[in-house]
């Protein structure tokens, strides 16, 4: 008879070898203090427009509870095709090339599995959001991150990808407007990029998902440029730009064999987003745009106080083109990253994240979201000035 197995031994070596995640790690330890002023989670702190929360209701009320179509309710699939062509500058199908995900999470996770074969590299940019690098991981490919600088705006340089590309990269994975830098791509950032995916016969994953938080003229999409229709997926969601968080609700759009290689994986774990949710991301969309112009206003003023205030401590801090974070500089404080964001949660009860949460390159910055009150954010600031003036 063989010796039982410790339950430790019973865990996939790949999965046992994956780091947790740094926001999730650090906040259990916030979760465990009073008083804090959190800047860390990335979650509107808006309530869900009320008309949506109503949809949601009358869903409910009228007994839209059952299994939808494994791509998602065909009517939020036509309302999807038309948001993205009118907002985004793309145009597909929303019989094949358009799947409702679990949240873009769920999204990326399809995709990843749906395209990659172990071996095969994923280009991605650091800093970026926690789950890339684990994502990949767990298809059993390999991340290849490519760091961003401060000094291009955290813009990613094409003559940094040609240096980590090689004949096994298969996609190119990109998120603008970016968590955790705010950085966004202009047009010809976004011609040069499609010009490399190009060249290299890469498919690109745009994860678009704070695109309707941008602060800078709007482009569109990068899958709208020549050539790349068909070799982009584009993912985009309601969490951000709706205050929808809970609802975990997306959509992926690419073409139509990919779509279906996303939905066989979808049918066996997921089989379907919820239809509740469903419900509501077709009134978010048909009715939406200005609750959720409101909401962009209203971030687009915290950005402007919370630049302002960090760049006066001496804490150098870009300016955000999109999304909800700022990335301040903190290496003239003398502490790693780390050291900063334990010792202000410690001291001045204020929670940031540590910017090698979101890959080694993070060292010397923090993470601080703005999607908070402006009251929370000026007491943040306030004792966060407090704590530079001891140190």
């Amino acid at each position: 008879m063989k010796d039982s197995k410790s339950p430790h031994n019973w865990i996939a070596k790949h999965i046992a070898a994956l780091p947790k995640s740094g926001i999730r790690d650090f906040f259990e330890l916030v979760s465990s203090m009073d008083g804090v002023i959190s800047l860390g989670i990335g979650e509107p702190d808006f309530v869900t427009p009320w008309h949506i929360r109503e949809a949601t209701i009358y869903a409910l009320n009228t007994g839209y509870t059952s299994y939808t179509s494994n791509l998602g309710d065909l009517r939020l699939r036509k309302e999807v095709s038309k948001y993205a062509a009118a907002n985004f500058g793309i145009t597909y199908n929303p019989e094949d090339e358009c799947i409702i995900t679990v949240g873009v999470s769920e999204g990326l996770d399809l995709l990843l599995r749906a395209v990659l074969n172990p071996g095969d590299e994923v280009l991605y940019h650091e800093p970026c959001y926690v789950s890339y690098a684990p994502g990949i991981r767990m298809t059993h490919a390999v991340p290849i991150p490519v760091q961003t600088y401060e000094k291009y705006d955290f813009v990613l340089q094409v003559e940094h990808l040609e240096e980590k590309v090689t004949p096994r990269s298969k996609v190119l994975l990109l998120n603008y407007p970016n968590n955790p830098t705010g950085a966004g791509l202009t047009l010809e950032d976004k011609r040069k990029l499609a010009e490399f995916a190009i060249k290299h016969d890469l498919l690109v994953i745009s994860d678009e998902i704070y695109e309707e938080l941008n602060y800078i003229p709007r482009s569109h999409s990068i899958a709208s440029l020549p050539g790349m229709h068909e070799r982009c997926v584009v993912l985009n969601g309601f969490s951000k730009a709706y205050a929808m968080t809970g609802y975990r609700i997306a959509y992926a759009l690419g073409n139509a064999a990919i779509i279906d290689a996303m939905m066989k994986i979808h049918q066996y774990s997921m089989l379907c987003a919820s239809s509740i949710a469903q419900a509501a991301a077709i009134e978010a969309l048909k009715h939406g745009a200005s609750q959720r112009e409101e909401m962009r206003q209203e971030y687009e003023q915290r950005r402007n106080l919370i630049v302002k205030r960090f760049n006066q401590m001496g804490l150098n801090c870009f300016m955000p083109r999109g999304a909800f974070y700022v990335f301040p500089r903190i290496s003239a404080s003398g502490m790693s990253s780390h050291e900063f964001a334990t010792r202000l949660l410690h001291e001045k009860k204020v929670a940031v994240v540590p910017g090698t949460a979101f890959g080694s390159c993070g060292e010397g910055f923090v993470r601080c979201s703005y999607a908070t009150s402006m009251q929370d954010i000026e007491i943040a600031l306030q004792r966060i000035g407090e704590f530079i003036g001891h140190c």
